[in-house]
């Protein structure tokens, strides 16, 4: 049996159905420790702890599974099955040096950089590098990042699958990331049934049930997949988009609840 924060008790052998998502939050115990090294063993405790008991005990059905979920997190990893599942990727490099920076950018015309990982904190936007001589060596040496050629267009798509349903916006902006600005012209895009195949293709081999997709769109409309957030927020597009995404979301994970039941499974 397990106690939410509120006081509510609530017994695994009963729960059907369990939606994982953002279980690295800090505990609220820890917030007043001035100890960092204190203040890491009471998150990353309790963290395993609640890890350990729900994938122990809990036999219904996840969105999405906790290991599945890790593994899918994994920029390179997901670039690699989105490529082997029709997609087109951007050339990449991940490196921890200028020179092959330097010789990358020489291939592909232009650049942009962004984290392997990134952290908790304030958002780290994709970036241009538009010269790397310009950045001291030591910058590149600290940690290695992702560099990508840039493709070309202002149409980027934020595709949120839902099981086998799909929710996807257009959003129009010369800015390489979008996330910084929401007064751009955003708007339903219909999922075309090829791209549709190939993200339920992708998801199927990370183990997911729902993801939030980036793509960018070249000018001639091919979509190029970036990646995929197994627990991407949506309903910031919920006004913007004018849809009840979500009610669609919860109609999801009732039907996902119903199916796991009807499938006899323990």
């Amino acid at each position: 049996m397990l106690r939410t924060s509120d006081g509510r008790e609530i017994v695994l052998e009963e729960t059907s159905l369990i939606w994982w998502r953002r279980v690295r939050a800090a505990q609220k115990a820890a917030e007043g420790n001035a100890d960092a090294f204190e203040r890491n063993l009471i998150n990353n405790d309790c963290r395993g702890a609640l890890t350990g008991i729900l994938t122990t005990a809990f036999q219904g059905k996840w969105i999405s599974h906790p290991e599945a979920t890790d593994r899918a997190s994994d920029k390179l990893y997901q670039m690699a099955v989105a490529q082997r599942s029709g997609f087109r990727v951007p050339r990449t490099l991940v490196t921890q040096s200028r020179d092959e920076v330097a010789d990358f950018l020489g291939q592909v015309g232009r650049v942009i950089v962004k984290p392997v990982v990134g952290t908790s904190g304030p958002l780290l936007f994709t970036q241009y590098l538009e010269d790397p001589a310009s950045i001291a060596m030591e910058s590149f040496e600290a940690c290695p990042a992702i560099y990508q050629e840039y493709i070309e267009g202002d149409e980027h798509v934020r595709l949120n699958c839902f099981g086998d349903r799909m929710y996807a916006a257009l959003l129009k902006t010369e800015k390489l990331d979008w996330r910084a600005d929401l007064t751009i012209p955003i708007s339903v895009w219909p999922v075309p049934d090829e791209t549709a195949e190939r993200v339920l293709a992708v998801l199927r081999v990370l183990g997911l049930r729902m993801g939030a997709i980036d793509i960018k769109l070249t000018p001639s409309g091919e979509p190029v997949w970036l990646e995929v957030n197994p627990q991407g927020q949506f309903l910031f597009l919920e006004p913007l988009l004018r849809i009840p995404l979500a009610e669609y979301f919860l109609d999801f994970l009732l039907d996902e609840a119903r199916a796991h039941a009807w499938s006899g499974s323990p």
